[in-house]
């Protein structure tokens, strides 16, 4: 994970990977608009988040960042490895080995070539579920995009919001709410805030 957050003032949010700080557009300009808020409280109910709340939103969209760096950086660590390594395999087959005069040592290729291949597969999916499928994660990317539509529904509306503003695009995959996690995330929280105070 990235520590941009950290270098961010009050209000302030990455709003793309490796982007400048934007800022944070109040929930009250967000609330003016009747059908922006109308959407803001019908999603709270269904993603059990106050989407005008803006230090809730703060904290959401920088998390948001965050996972968006580590699905960048999961991809980036096994999703490089595993092209070059079948376009070397390939290049090498179709350049030297496959010319090789015994159809053993060209079979012998072929599996240590495919098995190789195979285990940088199995570490790139691995590596994409364990970020991807986190129930958590998910989430929070539910709720990242579900604001952005009402953001974007609010300055339809004649809103003062900046275009494109989150300035992030919507997660067209591994974002849907899963309650069950949400429970346990906030049973988990809690518990360990009882204990803080105890």
């Amino acid at each position: 994970m990235s520590d941009d957050n950290n270098d961010l003032g009050p209000g302030e949010f990455i709003g793309r990977r490796g982007g400048d700080a934007v800022a944070l557009v109040s929930g009250s300009v967000i609330a003016a608009v009747p059908e922006a808020k109308r959407a803001a409280e019908e999603a709270r109910r269904e993603l059990r988040f106050d989407f005008l709340d803006d230090r809730a939103v703060l904290e959401l969209l920088r998390q948001r960042h965050l996972d968006e760096e580590g699905m960048f950086n999961a991809g980036f660590k096994h999703g490089v490895p595993l092209a070059l390594v079948g376009f070397g395999a390939a290049v090498y087959w179709g350049g030297v080995a496959q010319y090789w005069e015994t159809a053993a040592s060209r079979n012998a290729y072929l599996a240590v070539a495919v098995a190789v291949v195979v285990i940088q597969f199995f570490f790139f999916v691995r590596s994409a579920m364990s970020h991807w499928g986190d129930p958590v994660r998910q989430n929070l990317r539910a709720r990242a995009g579900k604001y952005r539509e009402i953001a974007h529904l609010a300055r339809r509306g004649g809103a003062d919001v900046p275009a494109h503003y989150p300035h992030y695009g919507p997660y067209p995959f591994a974002a849907t709410f899963r309650p069950e996690a949400d429970d346990l995330e906030q049973s988990g929280s809690k518990g360990s805030d009882d204990r803080g105070h105890s």
